[in-house]
This record gives structure tokens, C-alpha cells and sequence, in this order.
């Protein structure tokens, strides 16, 4: 007979059962075992529950560029494929939800097997998916097929204007924007699979001013394209690309908090989620879709165990996929061979807002995990 837990899992995880969980790229590095993504069950009133891991057969770097995504979710008809980056291995590897079916890991070229020291991070569209190899300067093409398998299509060497390489990647239609860390920004046409440079390579309008844009946002209907900064306080960068490139940005400065090198808006556009990586605080910033204009909203306080259990935090992301999005969930980057993940709660108020953790904030991770990148299924939709 199975266990209860066993039998907890299996109700989740069915094949006909609706799905809600959070992954979490372990990023594990050798002499450890493979790497594996974490899945967490969320249950109804937004905690973590069941955790189980997957192997992806090769080995993560175990840190790396915070604003580049090393995991996302593919929802493709009743699929939903997670794909994990392996930095070290420079494969990407594929993982049915459903199922927890590994397809791959699946390689680039040759040119793409210099070590990416800093992490590979990954964007998709409906028909491909892009990984930045940080190695190589290369991002990669491949096609997305059945069974969460990837098809490995060509390579476009994409640098910045002094020399960095791609760090943040979102997609919105056929455009593919890039922030490099170097002070440059780019975008690129990806209506034949392979990006096509728009020629719009310029400076970061916040490169001279504490705003090195890291991570990067595409509000929905591809008005604005939102930079998270590398900064010593709380910064954003925004970009109208209405016309299919990239325009100067304006820079707007939201709070001392320390670097701001995360940003995902909140389902509704309303919110700006901004994960200040090295100070270990979340800040909330209002957003206005219609004219790109942001304004400060609220910092949380520094997360429970910041710089005594874990030293960074990465990219949040959040528990619904509607209204300001439920929970907000962060990776913490450990430093005793443990990460964490918090738990917080946005809450708008007449003065402004609040951002609290709840009261089981953290969950510790399994031992030997690296968490800077985690994905929610349903994503927020686009």
C-alpha cells in the first residue's frame, strides 16, 4: 500500500488533475548529483505543499546573472512543459508537468559549449525557445515539439556595446528584447526563428545614472518594454517599443533599496514587482500600462534570514495568474548549501501599500539547491 504522502502526490500530480505549482531550478553543481527542478504543490491558500524533484540529467551552476531566467513553463494545448537551463552541462532540458516525463537534456553548437559561468537563461515563444549561452555570447534557437522535446535550429551572436552578453530576454510577438548588464540594449525580429537584430542597439538611458538594465518585461499588448536595473537603489527603465523597436527609455528611481536587477509586472499591469536582489527586499512600484509611467509604491522589510541563511534573492514570481497575483513567491540564494524560498503578501492601502511575509516565510529548500529562477503554472497570460 502507498503511503499517505505518496497518495497526496499522486491526486496532484495526475494525469486529469488541474494544475497550480511552483518549479524551481535547483542549479545544482557538480560533485553533487545531477540537477533537478523542484515542484511544489500550491494549495488553495497560496502555501507550498508536496515538493518533488526531477532530475534534468546535467549540472547547474549554482548562481549566475539574477536578471536571466534559468527555468520556465510552456503551456501548449493540455501540455505544459518546464524547461530548466543547465549551465554547467550547457544543455536545456525539458520536463512534462503532467507526467515529470525528462525529455532531453538538449545541446546548441559547438560554439556554444564554452562554460557559462554566469547561467543560460531562456525565453519562448509559442513555437520556440530562445537560451542565452553566457559563455558564448550566443542565443540560441531551438524549436519546440511534442513531449516537451526541443529541436536545436541555429545561433545568433548577440553582444552588447561594451561587450556584455544577453542577461534578461522577453518576447512579445516577433520581438525578442535583450538587456546585456553592460549598459546596452538591444532588440530583435524573430518572425523566421533565428533573431534578426533591429538595429536598435543602444545605451541604457540610466547607464550614466546607477541604471544598468539587467532583467526585462513586455507589458501585453507590447506597448512598453520594462528594465529592471543593476543599481544601488530601486530603479526601472521604461521603453515604448510600439513601433516593433526600441526607443529611449525614462529612468525612475523608487526607494533606496539595493539593486533592482528582477522586475515582473503583476498580472494586471497595475504593480511593478521589483526584486532588490542584494539588499533582500521586494519592492512594489504602481505601473500605468497606458503611459508607461511608474510611481514608488512600497518596500518590504529585509526577508527573514537575509545574509545569515541566504546572501541573494531572484526573479519573483506570483501565485495567480489575475489581479495583483495572490502571493508573491522569491528565491533566496543560500550560502549553507540550502536556499529558500519567501512567501509575501501585497496589500494596497489608502496611503499607498504593504508588502509582509506570511507567517511560514521561508520554505527551505532540499539540501544542495541554488534558487535564484522559479516559475508558477498557470503563467500570467499573454
Amino acid at each position: 500500500m502507498l503511503p499517505a504522502a505518496a497518495l497526496l502526490a499522486m491526486a496532484a500530480w495526475g494525469a486529469d488533475a488541474p494544475l497550480h505549482f511552483l518549479a524551481a531550478n535547483d542549479d545544482t553543481v557538480a560533485p553533487f548529483p545531477p540537477n533537478t527542478v523542484s515542484l511544489y504543490a500550491i494549495a488553495a491558500d497560496g502555501s507550498l505543499t508536496n515538493p518533488e524533484r526531477v532530475s534534468t540529467g546535467g549540472n547547474g551552476m549554482a548562481g549566475g546573472y539574477f536578471g536571466a531566467s534559468r527555468i520556465l513553463i510552456a503551456p501548449r494545448g493540455r501540455e505544459a512543459c518546464i524547461y530548466a537551463s543547465n549551465s554547467q552541462s550547457e544543455t536545456i532540458s525539458g520536463i512534462d508537468a503532467r507526467t515529470h516525463k525528462l525529455a532531453g537534456p538538449f545541446h546548441g553548437s559547438h560554439g556554444d559549449n564554452i562554460l557559462a559561468t554566469d547561467g543560460i537563461g531562456l525565453a519562448a515563444s509559442d513555437t520556440y525557445l530562445y537560451a542565452a549561452f553566457s559563455g558564448s555570447g550566443n542565443i540560441g534557437t531551438f524549436r519546440i515539439r511534442p513531449d516537451c522535446a526541443l529541436e536545436f535550429v541555429g545561433d545568433r551572436h548577440a553582444q552588447g556595446l561594451s561587450g556584455g552578453t544577453a542577461e534578461g530576454m522577453a518576447i512579445h510577438g516577433n520581438l525578442l528584447v535583450t538587456a546585456y548588464g553592460d549598459g546596452s540594449v538591444e532588440s530583435f525580429n524573430i518572425a523566421g526563428g533565428i533573431p534578426v537584430s533591429n538595429g536598435d542597439a543602444r545605451f541604457d538611458a540610466g547607464a550614466k545614472a546607477d541604471c544598468v538594465s539587467d532583467a526585462v518585461d513586455i507589458t501585453r499588448d507590447g506597448h512598453f518594454a520594462v528594465f529592471g536595473c543593476g543599481s544601488t537603489t530601486s530603479a526601472v527603465e521604461i521603453s515604448d517599443i510600439s513601433s516593433g523597436k526600441l526607443t529611449p527609455g525614462l529612468v525612475y528611481n523608487l526607494g533606496g533599496a539595493w539593486n533592482s536587477s528582477s522586475v515582473r509586472l503583476s498580472p494586471d499591469e497595475r504593480l511593478l514587482y521589483i526584486s532588490n536582489s542584494s539588499g533582500g527586499r521586494i519592492t512594489a512600484a504602481f505601473f500605468d500600462k497606458s503611459t508607461g509611467k511608474v510611481r514608488p509604491g512600497c518596500t518590504s522589510l529585509p526577508l527573514r534570514g537575509f545574509y545569515s541563511k541566504y546572501a541573494y534573492i531572484g526573479a519573483v514570481a506570483t501565485e495567480l495568474d489575475e489581479g495583483a497575483g495572490g502571493l508573491i513567491y522569491v528565491p533566496e540564494l543560500g550560502t549553507d548549501n540550502k536556499s529558500y524560498i519567501g512567501l509575501l503578501r501585497f496589500t494596497q492601502t489608502i496611503r499607498g501599500c504593504t508588502l509582509a511575509e506570511t507567517a511560514n516565510s521561508p520554505i527551505e529548500s532540499s539540501p544542495a539547491a541554488a534558487w535564484l529562477s522559479i516559475g508558477v503554472y498557470p503563467p500570467r497570460p499573454f
